[in-house]
């Protein structure tokens, strides 16, 4: 680094470190009277702490004159027994909070990170964004309460023991805090240490999170490619890593848990070597002697609780880092709309949805190829459009623009002759049914993932949409019938199996716009001839948009728009583009059976 970095550099990290802290609070703030009951416990045990070793130096004295102890013996029990009680309650409150602080902070995570934009998800790694949520928030448990609660008796004891210490005897006092800084300083090198090691053991753990999302996202091709073993080397590693951090950061809470010992020793003996010169030269009483190492060893406790406050707070603001950068993720905007699925018999049905793009660009990030450029097309509500072209053309990007995933980089996009941006988010996405490309279905079971678009559908509902997906049959072959588990993303399901699933979900919500993205891909002849019957009875009361790549499910389309390169070629029915469209021409010669492509295609 250079010397004009440098200062950048420093202004960074206390600006970091102040953000931490404010985080840190926003958790801890609902729950600061629970804390501060356990702080307050905390202190009425060390100061029931405080007080023996005065009342040991009163019992010494005590002996030397001849008196009588009883009483003050009772008065020791009582007080142990007192502050036991105090720290042990202190302790449970502070536990119980230090939950809470995290149950609130997963909360947090777990909404925000369903509320994300797709372009954030798709720049991030869904397994470090669920290693945020699960081992980073983990760590806030210790730092919200302990380490405060910790910090704050720490000091306060400890003052209180230097002022009682400075009263018993101001030459010991001198030589035991010329010993504890000496070693303070060097303690307070190693802090920053804890927290670089911390920060990169998580972000190791996020490493091996992701590796093992992606290991089971593709299960069986890792088994058919024979690449467990490539695939155990890669999340070991990550493993190793944050092995290897978590144990250099050990090291370093080991060498500064051990700093407070030493300086305790250290001070014993030029405490017990000074005090005994002052004691043989008539300087002091030894019980005063007694007292002072009593709370020399006292010292410790109080020195141990703000050396652990101090690591974890290094522990604490690595996590912090990390959730801070969630927060720091873009998220859709939230509208108080709440969408009401339309009940099947209601008396007025809501009239099909128009969709228009007017010259519309879009690119998928800066620097990444233009997906759609100036595109400009209309449909009525009503009836059913196909969209056709090469693979890249930018069909499936149509979908997410209607859908508002991403935002056109310019033009408009119209929904009912409304900018999809003016629309609250809930309300557009409520009238919209959407079949992606690959048909995903949920682990659960077969009913939850049929009304997962629409949890107030009823059993006369969810039948008649069996019946016109062809499910039935499959329901009725399932022992446990709607409610038989599919498996981790459907896979004791069948590829077309898992196509009529995401058609049957996307229809039982009764949409005013049912988008269908190549939604017959994987199904057989008789499957998808009985499929195509639903679609163009649906198309009579819905707009359907379909992206397809057979040219059986575009020839009965009211409108076909044929795409390229991300612009719009020509538009018209089959038998007019097929005469005056010679890209359109070509791919109706050749069946349309081009492959799929990323969500651009």
């Amino acid at each position: 680094m250079n010397t004009a970095s440098a200062p950048q550099a420093t202004g960074a990290e206390s600006l970091r470190a102040r953000e931490t802290l404010k985080a840190l609070y926003g958790y801890v703030r609902p729950h600061r009277w629970a804390v501060a009951l356990g702080l307050l416990c905390a202190l009425a045990g060390a100061a029931g702490g405080l007080l023996q070793p005065l009342a040991t130096k009163t019992l010494v004295d005590r002996l030397s004159s001849g008196g009588t102890i009883g009483t003050i013996l009772l008065a020791m029990t009582v007080l142990v027994l007192l502050s036991m009680v105090a720290e042990a309650f202190g302790a449970y409150v502070l536990e119980r909070t230090a939950e809470s602080v995290v149950l609130a902070a997963r909360r947090s995570l777990i909404g925000r990170l369903l509320r994300l934009r797709l372009a954030e998800v798709d720049r991030m790694q869904p397994g470090d964004l669920m290693s945020r949520v699960t081992s980073d928030t983990t760590l806030l448990r210790a730092v919200s309460t302990q380490a405060v609660v910790s910090a704050a008796t720490g000091a306060v004891t400890l003052v209180a023991a230097i002022v009682v210490m400075a009263f018993l005897d101001a030459v010991l006092l001198a030589v035991t805090l010329g010993v504890v800084a000496v070693v303070g300083v060097g303690a307070a090198l190693v802090m920053p240490k804890i927290g670089q090691a911390a920060e990169r053991a998580q972000a190791a753990v996020g490493e091996m999170s992701t590796g093992l999302e992606r290991v089971f996202g593709a299960f069986r091709t890792v088994k058919a490619s024979g690449a467990e073993g490539r695939e155990t080397a890669r999340v070991e590693a990550a493993a190793r890593r944050a092995w290897r951090h978590g144990v250099r950061s050990a090291k370093w809470e080991a060498v500064l848990g051990s700093a407070d010992n030493l300086a305790v020793e250290l001070a014993f003996l030029a405490v017990l070597a000074v005090g005994g010169a002052r004691v043989a030269s008539g300087d002091m009483p030894v019980s005063t002697l007694i007292a002072f190492l009593l709370y020399l060893f006292y010292l410790m406790e109080p020195v141990y609780k703000l050396v652990e406050a101090a690591s974890h707070y290094q522990e604490g603001a690595a996590a912090m880092a990390r959730i801070a950068q969630v927060d720091g993720l873009a998220t859709e905007k939230q509208d108080r709309h709440r969408s009401v699925r339309p009940v099947a018999n209601q008396a007025v049905r809501p009239p099909p949805a128009s969709v228009r793009f007017e010259e519309v660009s879009f690119r998928y990030g800066p620097g990444l190829p233009d997906i759609h450029q100036r595109v400009d097309f209309e449909v009525p509500g009503g009836g059913m459009t196909a969209f056709v072209g090469p693979s890249g053309a930018g069909k499936s990007t149509v979908f997410a623009l209607v859908e508002r995933f991403y935002e056109a980089s310019g033009g408009r996009v119209l929904v009912d002759g409304t900018d999809v941006r003016q629309w609250p988010l809930s309300e557009l996405r409520s009238v919209i049914g959407y079949v992606e490309q690959d048909a995903p279905v949920l682990a659960g079971t077969l009913r939850e993932n049929l009304v997962f678009a629409a949890p107030g559908a009823t059993d006369d509902d969810i039948r008649e949409v069996l019946a016109r997906t062809r499910l039935d049959a499959l329901v009725e072959r399932l022992r446990h019938g709607l409610d038989t588990p599919v498996g981790h993303r459907g896979t004791k399901l069948s590829g077309g199996e898992r196509q009529r699933v995401a058609i049957a979900r996307a229809l039982l919500r009764r949409p005013r716009l049912l988008l269908l993205d190549e939604a017959t891909s994987q199904l057989d002849a008789v499957n998808e001839l009985a499929l195509r019957d639903v679609i163009a009875e649906t198309a009579r009361e819905t707009t359907v948009l379909v992206v397809a790549h057979r040219l059986s499910t575009v020839t009965d389309a009211d409108r076909i728009v044929v795409m390229d390169a991300g612009k719009v070629r020509a538009v018209g029915t089959h038998e007019e583009l097929v005469a005056k469209d010679e890209l359109y021409a070509q791919l109706a010669a050749t069946q349309l059976l081009t492959p799929a492509g990323r969500p651009g295609g």
